[in-house]
């Protein structure tokens, strides 16, 4: 009697046969609809039903395709059972790849490119393998069973498919995500016409509309889940963080918006309060223009990586796009947080938009870090002001085409460090890699030093100890090391004779040169910054013979110490020293070096005719002016020091006393950026002829 054949558990009949291949085409289409399908949030919820049916179905499917292995292992090989294992081998790569993409996705800092890819052409594969299987064979056998077996299979994915749609549009409805209102108050006044709503600035939206001053701010969602905390870290205490918030930005602000109005306070906004300016704010005169929707990041990072397109022209010419949002993005913690985050690191590609070529660009720079005053403003006419970016352009920094003896903004102002974070690496740098292991700092190293330590921002001592070693050039760059000048910032040489008789007058000269500065030192609000020269000359007791450049208890520099620095005017002349810019309209002094570029100063100091007769003994010369000291004829009768020091300070006094008030007691740090230390002999020739002067000696 002939043996009964059994019919296959995975067979044409089988139920778990064609729940399973249902539920595999549902999560080929939910995947390629999250591939090819235009970022919203019916896109991300059908990546979370994707995600959460296919962690589900892993073991179920698995375990159908042993089952079905099992069930026709012993057939004979041909076309159709080499597709069969191709798409089984397809599956079970399609399944692995699902697992880690999932897991990086939950709980790593980015999605491998190579595991995602992989995902993705494994779906590919199974389809191209997988659906030939079928069709293949049934059409071949063209039984009942195997028709029955396709429409049923044809309805299980049918349901799949259609269950899947509905969740997917009843999830988007109920939840599409973060809804802005992206318009201007009611009371906005388009003060230069409603198709120039920003100006004075120059920054415009690409929809020439506002936005909402949330959807440029959270910053601080963009260092949660270890993503980009090192770079959050480094921003916090930047001079980009802090732009709105300087209490004395603040305080200048309002002084113009008491004089001119609100609305002039917008030629600001663009490059120090992007995120009001953008939202409307500066449209009343309120207290406090920055802070009325609780945003007070300045250069943030959805402003800085929305930027869309720059120009050279400066005061904030750019273009901002309103960065498309996730869902659940300004959530810092909870469920929401967490599903965030796995679907920007699943769905990174939109994501990967704030990240562009441009940013890498001196000219990106520019268009804040250069500036002007017109008509608009002063009421007069055009006058440059800062403009960094063409001092660099105009300098030996800069050689066209070549990058190897270029040095750009980035480079020394966004260093690279090692790095931990997901953006580490980078192919399209002349001199990086992919996986060279860093970022750029985002801490826009450069010289304030009093306003991180006034705010008491997070990581504020380091930021202030990196910047005066910034300025006193000890900051190293080994990116740039084998191009760029070794030593202090700004050199300092200081010549004098090799020795001076008493009761002559000694000459001093001292000379600073831009060593290794891109643009003009000091550079930024000149009527704001001060460098300037401190000497002190002495005895070899110790005694003052003289001084310039010192400060008073009140920290104001001595008057005729050598400044580096700008005085501009307004149109009836008067000195503008209280950063009023809106009233500019000339210089009548300015004072800064070119890069490459020196300049000096020459004093003369009276060498006392008599000298302290010993060291430590208690007054000195100016104390001894009728107990002579007599010294042998041609002797050395003492030396005297001539310390020299270039010093830096971000604000002057006058405009601190002015805008926070003189009973503030604040004052700005002030760095010492290079020292020099000359000794010269003092002799006695009243009883005895010298030779010849000798020729001057420079120390430095």
């Amino acid at each position: 009697m002939a043996q009964e054949q059994t019919e296959p558990r995975t067979g044409w009949g089988a139920t778990i046969s064609k729940l399973s291949i249902g539920a595999i085409l549902m999560l080929a289409v939910s995947g390629l609809f999250v591939t090819f399908g235009s970022f919203s949030a019916a896109v991300e919820w059908t990546l979370l039903l994707h995600t959460l049916v296919g962690v589900l179905l892993l073991l179920p499917i698995a375990w159908y395709g042993w089952i079905h292995w099992k069930d026709y292992k012993h057939y004979q090989m041909s076309d159709i059972v080499l597709l069969g294992y191709l798409a089984a081998a397809a599956l079970l790569l399609c399944l692995v790849s699902g697992v880690v993409v999932t897991w990086q996705g939950l709980f790593g800092l980015r999605m491998s490119p190579l595991w995602r890819n992989l995902h993705l052409y494994s779906t590919y594969a199974v389809l191209v393998t997988g659906l030939p299987h079928v069709v293949v064979l049934f059409f071949r056998i063209r039984k009942k069973r195997a028709a029955g077996f396709a429409r049923a299979v044809a309805g299980h994915s049918a349901a799949w498919i259609l269950v899947a749609v509905g969740v997917v549009a009843i999830l988007s409805v109920a939840y599409p995500g973060q809804e802005y209102v992206n318009a201007f108050p009611a009371d906005y006044n388009f003060l230069y016409g409603e198709d120039r709503p920003f100006a004075p600035s120059l920054a415009v939206t690409d929809s020439g509309g506002a936005f909402d001053s949330e959807s440029l701010a959270g910053s601080m969602t963009c260092g949660t889940a270890n993503c980009h905390s090192q770079i959050l870290e480094e921003w916090t205490p930047s001079a980009h963080r802090y732009a709105a918030m300087d209490p004395l930005f603040q305080k200048v602000q309002s002084v113009m918006a008491e004089q001119n109005g609100p609305e002039s306070t917008r030629y600001c906004g663009g490059c120090h309060d992007p995120i009001s300016l953008f939202s409307g704010t500066k449209n009343l005169f309120v207290e406090n223009l920055t802070d009325l929707h609780g945003y007070q990041e300045g250069v943030s990072c959805l402003v800085c990586h929305g930027v869309h397109e720059t120009d050279l022209q400066g005061n904030a010419n750019y273009v901002m796009t309103q960065p498309p949002t996730y869902l659940w993005q300004w959530q810092e913690e909870g469920a929401g947080k967490f599903l965030s985050d796995f679907l920007i690191r699943t769905y990174p590609d939109q994501h990967n938009l704030l990240s562009k070529r441009m940013f890498k660009a001196p000219e990106y720079c520019a268009a804040c870090h250069k500036q002007f005053i017109d008509q608009e403003v002063n009421r007069v006419g055009w006058v440059q002001l800062q403009n960094q970016y063409d001092n660099w352009k105009a300098s030996h920094w800069y050689t066209e085409g070549d990058p190897e003896k270029t040095i750009e903004c980035r480079e020394c102002h966004m260093p690279l460090v090692a790095s931990t974070d997901p953006s580490a690496g980078d192919a399209a740098d002349y001199n990086r890699s992919p996986d060279d292991g860093k970022h750029r700092s985002h801490r826009f190293i450069a010289a304030n030093s009093m306003v991180p330590a006034l705010l008491k921002l997070d990581g504020w001592e380091k930021q202030i100890e990196m910047t005066e070693s910034w300025l006193a050039g000890t900051f190293e760059i080994p990116e740039i090391d084998h191009k760029w000048s070794k030593g202090p910032v700004v050199q300092l040489a200081v010549e004098t004779p090799e020795t001076v008789q008493l009761g002559e007058k000694l000459p001093i000269r001292v000379v600073m040169t831009a060593n290794k500065v891109g643009h003009d030192f000091p550079t930024g609000p000149l009527d704001i910054i001060q460098s300037w020269v401190e000497m002190r000359v002495t005895d070899h007791n110790g005694d003052e013979v003289y001084s310039t450049g010192t400060r008073d208890e009140k920290h104001f520099i001595e008057p005729g110490s050598f400044l580096f620095k700008a005085e501009p005017v307004d149109q009836y002349g008067n000195l503008i020293d209280r950063h009023n810019l809106w009233e500019m309209v000339g210089v009548r002094y300015r004072r800064a070096l070119f890069p490459g570029y020196s300049d000096s100063v020459e004093y003369v100091v009276d060498c006392p005719s008599t000298m302290s007769p010993a060291e430590g003994e208690a007054g000195g010369w100016r104390d001894r002016a009728v107990e002579e000291f007599e010294v042998p004829a041609a002797a050395v009768a003492g030396e005297l020091t001539v310390d020299v020091r270039l010093m830096y300070r971000k604000v002057d006094q006058f405009l601190i006393n002015f805008l926070l008030g003189e009973d503030s007691g604040l004052t700005a740090p002030v760095v010492e950026m290079v020292r020099t230390t000359v000794k010269i002999p003092v002799v006695d020739t009243r009883q005895a002829e010298l030779s010849d002067t000798a020729a001057p000696r420079i120390g430095g």
